[in-house]
């Protein structure tokens, strides 16, 4: 499996906390069946990338920890006026082991209106944009079709594995499931930022993927596109999205209710 968003380098952001803790993150990462994790700091009000700073950092963790799992460099990026233009401007300092993808963040309470404009203007300078972790993201829970809406314009979904295994809450699982249903995720990660409460493991997820959708689409959401986005090759085609209720329930009732009449 491949980890394209987690946080192990320590002292860059509120990842690991110290070079021991991201040692052992890796490790744990390793014995997890993890052969490659992308190491993606915060960039946002709270903490500055520093790219040459987190390069130095990543290759001591790369010696440390040895040649297993694999060690690259990305970036967690904050969606703001001044990181769009840094991203505009120097591309390579935050895309994903200098491909065209990004990660990109929301705020927790507030969704610009022009997200529109700003993903055109990303896709005509040649980035590909994976929204991150968009399950837990409060605004995007209370309007889960922001999400059908992106994918339909060419954004990519990344969601944490720890919400589809219900880590985060019975709400957060539902809605990772249902988008899983509706072909709408592109990757599963681990977004890790310690070795407890958020760990780096994705088999758990795998696993669970497999059985519900079959080993091909877990192979497809934890290996292949990930390994596309580490090498930087095009997408390849995915599942046809397919529309997504805000309510299945709600909808599984009436349309009972109409068969009955």
């Amino acid at each position: 499996m491949i980890d394209i968003h987690c946080h192990p380098l320590a002292g860059v952001d509120d990842g690991a906390e110290s070079f021991e803790v991201a040692v052992a993150m890796c490790r744990m990462a390793a014995a997890d069946g993890i052969t490659h994790l992308v190491a993606t700091p915060h960039s946002n009000y709270e903490y500055s990338f520093q790219r040459e700073v987190n390069q130095k950092k990543l290759a001591e963790l790369q010696a440390a920890v040895g040649s297993a799992p694999k060690l690259l460099l990305g970036c967690d990026l904050y969606l703001s006026y001044d990181n769009l233009q840094q991203l505009l401007e120097n591309r390579a300092d935050f895309t994903i082991n200098n491909s065209q993808y990004v990660l990109v963040e929301f705020g927790k309470h507030f969704i610009p209106t022009q997200l529109d404009r700003v993903f055109y203007e990303l896709q005509c300078a040649g980035l590909v944009p994976i929204l991150t972790h968009p399950e837990r993201n409060p605004v995007i829970r209370r309007k889960p079709n922001l999400l059908q809406h992106w994918v339909g314009r060419g954004c990519l979904v990344q969601v944490t594995a720890k919400s589809y295994l219900g880590g985060f809450g019975l709400k957060v699982q539902r809605l990772a499931e249902q988008w899983l249903d509706c072909n709408l995720i592109h990757f599963f990660a681990s977004d890790a930022h310690d070795l407890e409460s958020r760990p780096p493991l994705l088999s758990g997820c795998y696993q669970k993927v497999a059985e519900a959708k079959g080993k091909e689409t877990a192979d497809r959401l934890l290996l292949e596109n990930p390994r596309t986005v580490i090498e930087g090759k095009p997408l390849p085609r995915q599942p046809t999205p397919l529309e997504l209720s805000d309510n299945k329930q709600e909808e599984r009732w009436w349309a009972f209710w109409r068969r009955s009449k």
